[in-house]
């Protein structure tokens, strides 16, 4: 099939809007993750960054209309694909950290030594497919159907993955509900606060991939493909409330339980702190 960039004008304005979204959102990620050493993060941050990359190339294009040139289309296309994997890389790594914070391995259905490991190298698995999809599937116009094979098998990985973690952790919710495993009173508010912010991330992103595989199953110039509309809502939206929900529940706090983190800031201290200025008698050290 022969293969078009785009079957509509990128939108400037949308791309921009989203594009200091991301921004925002990725800056605020890096300074939580030095300022609390919260390393794990350090995939969630990147990804965030890819997802802005990704729409400064859609900016870009919209300024090429009609005559679209590859640089910015794979910029935007291949960044805005893979992006999601590297967000749910954290993800999986946070629920370990929470077993380990309430030592409850017990309730877990996968051995902790295993469980982060198992989940992070299916995330790397589909991040090599989809990556390896783009670059394919805009190589020549005789590639594009191989491209969007594995990019669709790729996602398809992420799918399977990200289906069996949610099975995951509502199994682990459920099993310290119904062993009443004693966590004193601050790690209960701390573990429940971070299993809601993990699991309503996770469905985010479940979500997002089940979207993109519908979109590439009907085809590079099916319906969802010709409406711009589709990718901001069922993606760039989606993906940007998995960012600022991290923001604003950042896992640094689990680090902090753990001792592996020097501090941890709640989302009222960074509010306090960018108005107010540093306070110090508010930052719990561990």
């Amino acid at each position: 099939m022969q293969f078009t960039f785009y079957y509509y004008t990128p939108s400037a304005a949308a791309g921009a809007i989203f594009t200091a979204l991301f921004g925002i959102c990725t800056i605020l990620h890096l300074y939580q993750l030095i300022r609390t050493r919260t390393w794990f993060m350090i995939p969630f941050t990147i990804g965030g960054a890819l997802e802005t990359i990704g729409y400064v190339g859609r900016v870009l294009s919209s300024n090429e209309a009609p005559d679209f040139t590859t640089g910015p289309y794979v910029m935007q296309s291949a960044l805005i694909l893979i992006a999601p994997a590297l967000l749910a890389a954290s993800i999986y790594m946070i629920l370990g950290r929470i077993i380990a914070m309430l030592q409850a391995e017990e309730c877990s259905i996968i051995r902790l030594k295993f469980l982060t490991k198992i989940f992070v190298a299916g995330d790397v698995l589909s991040f090599l497919m989809q990556a390896s999809g783009a670059g394919i599937m805009v190589k020549d116009e005789n590639s594009a159907d191989t491209g969007e094979k594995i990019i669709v098998g790729g996602l398809f990985v992420q799918i399977i993955f990200f289906t069996f973690f949610i099975i995951t952790a509502g199994v682990f919710e459920l099993r310290m509900a119904r062993r009443r495993v004693a966590v004193s009173a601050e790690l209960q508010s701390i573990w429940r606060r971070h299993m809601v912010a993990l699991c309503f991330t996770s469905v985010l992103i479940l979500i997002r991939s089940i979207i993109r595989v519908v979109e590439y199953l009907m085809g590079y110039d099916s319906f969802l493909m010709r409406q711009e509309v589709f990718i901001y809502v069922f993606d760039a939206m989606l993906m940007f409330i998995v960012l600022f929900v991290l923001n604003w529940m950042h896992p640094s706090q689990i680090n902090c339980a753990l001792g592996r983190g020097d501090v941890y800031f709640d989302k009222m201290v960074l509010l306090r702190k960018f108005v107010h200025g540093p306070a110090p008698e508010m930052v719990a050290r561990v």
